[in-house]
Order: structure tokens, then C-alpha cells, then sequence
């Protein structure tokens, strides 16, 4: 396709998924159950990290995540006893056992004792400017924050990815955009404010890498987070104020029309 003609299929396709239908079937369905800030960032961190395998399977395990939590994620998080954790231990999903859960825990914990949101734990700054704010640095920073508490399990690593490992960081990247996105289609929450729409790397998974690589979007050989980067840098090209409202069209294309 000519780039005009990529452009306006890919904003069709857009208006086409960026929309509240799109919800109820996407692991995004999880933090619209709340509609305190904290709960949102809590439910929707659980949800993208957990976020590999079929989706109704991903949603059922949230479900059963935060019922354990009495539906109260923040509360539990800031207020629990250690006779209260029990209730966590046998849940799994995946590769994702109560040993990462557990650790998940303490670190949520030990991060709103400090900060009102979770947006402060993807700025290496506290006088960050919207101009002045990488992605890669953030998920660095952010990587290394998380595993900052003393004895942290070591198996609980390959769960919170960063461009270090040359990884996509697929997860968190969709996490951020749930978080930064403002519009008024009611997917995203747009619910933080430093962190600018414009500087999001688009979430590059095996839907969205096939379907972009289709439209001449990826030339690069392999997928890693430079993929990510050249991807975004092209989505960038159609809308640089919101590259990764693209990431509705490839991955609508991708899992909902097997383009």
C-alpha cells in the first residue's frame, strides 16, 4: 500500500476497535471493574503482565486473582497482615506462580508508602518534562526499581521484561498505554499525566509483528525492542502526537480478521 493508503486503512481500523465493544473480550476489561486510580494501576499492571495465552484464559485468572483480594487490590496491597497473604498461595498461571506473586505484593506495598501512583515507578526523575521522557529509559529505570527490594526471588525476573534484554516489553508497554492514552472512546484511561502519548512504543506482539511486517511496517529480521522502535517510529509518521492508538488497528487485524 501507497503511505496514504496504509494510513487510512489503518485509521478505519482504528475507529473500528478503539471502541467500548472492545473491552469485554481484552484482559482491559480487568481494571474497568475500578474506578479507584490505585485499583485501576493494580488491576491493569496484574492484567498486562499476565497477559500471554488465550484471553478469556487471562481474564478468568485476574478474576480469580483479585477475588482473593475481596475485589480491593490497593487496600489489600497497603494494608495487609502476613496472615493475610494465605490467601494468595497456590494461585498460578502459567509460568507465573504465588513466589512472584508474593514479591509483587511487597513491592506494591513498599512503592504506595511512598508515592501516591504508580506512574512515579516509570520516571528515573521527579522533575521529568514531558519533552525530556524516553521509553527505554523508563522501562530501564522501572525494571531495575521493581527489583530493587532486598532478596528478591530470582525465578520472579523473566516476568517484568526491559529494553536491556532486548526485549519487546510487549506487556508493559500495553500497560502504559492503558495508563498514558487520553481520548474519549473509553478503552484507554489516559489517568497519567507526565508521561506524553507521543514518546509510547507500540506493544509488539506475535499478532501485531505479522501484521505490520504485511504492510511494510517492520523490516527489521528479528523482534526485539528495536522492532518495537522502528515499528513506532513508522506508526509515528501517521499520527506522531499517538503512534500507539495503531496498536487497535494491527492487533484487531491480527487476532479478529487473521490478516
Amino acid at each position: 500500500m501507497e503511505f496514504l493508503e496504509t494510513k487510512d486503512f489503518l485509521d478505519l481500523k482504528v475507529r473500528q476497535y478503539n471502541t467500548p465493544a472492545f473491552i469485554t473480550n481484552d484482559p482491559i476489561c480487568i481494571p474497568h471493574q475500578y474506578t479507584r486510580k490505585q485499583d485501576i494501576e493494580i488491576a491493569a499492571f496484574f492484567a498486562a503482565i499476565l497477559a500471554w495465552g488465550q484471553r478469556k484464559t487471562i481474564i478468568n485468572k485476574c478474576n480469580e486473582l483479585f477475588a482473593r483480594m475481596d475485589n480491593a487490590p490497593y487496600d489489600f496491597m497497603v494494608n495487609h497482615e502476613e496472615e493475610d497473604l494465605r490467601v494468595l498461595l497456590g494461585f498460578k498461571h502459567r509460568t507465573f506462580n504465588d513466589t512472584d506473586l508474593l514479591y509483587f505484593v511487597s513491592f506494591f506495598k513498599h512503592h504506595y508508602q511512598q508515592h501516591e501512583s504508580l506512574e512515579a515507578a516509570f520516571l528515573p526523575s521527579d522533575h521529568i518534562s514531558k519533552s525530556k521522557f524516553s521509553a527505554e529509559q523508563a522501562l530501564n529505570y522501572f525494571r531495575a526499581y521493581f527489583f530493587s527490594l532486598p532478596d528478591f526471588p530470582r525465578r520472579t525476573i523473566k516476568h517484568v521484561s526491559s529494553p536491556l534484554q532486548k526485549s519487546t516489553c510487549k506487556r508493559l508497554n500495553m500497560f502504559l498505554r492503558w495508563m498514558v492514552r487520553k481520548d474519549n472512546c473509553g478503552v484507554d484511561f489516559g489517568i497519567w499525566d507526565t508521561i506524553p502519548s507521543s514518546a509510547l512504543i507500540c506493544p509488539c506482539d506475535v499478532h501485531v509483528d505479522r501484521v505490520a511486517r504485511k504492510l511494510g511496517l517492520i523490516s527489521r529480521k528479528q523482534t526485539d525492542w528495536q522492532t518495537a522502535v522502528e515499528l513506532t517510529a513508522h506508526l509515528s509518521e501517521f499520527d506522531p502526537l499517538d503512534p500507539v492508538k495503531y496498536d487497535f488497528a494491527l492487533f484487531g487485524l491480527g487476532i479478529e480478521e487473521k490478516f
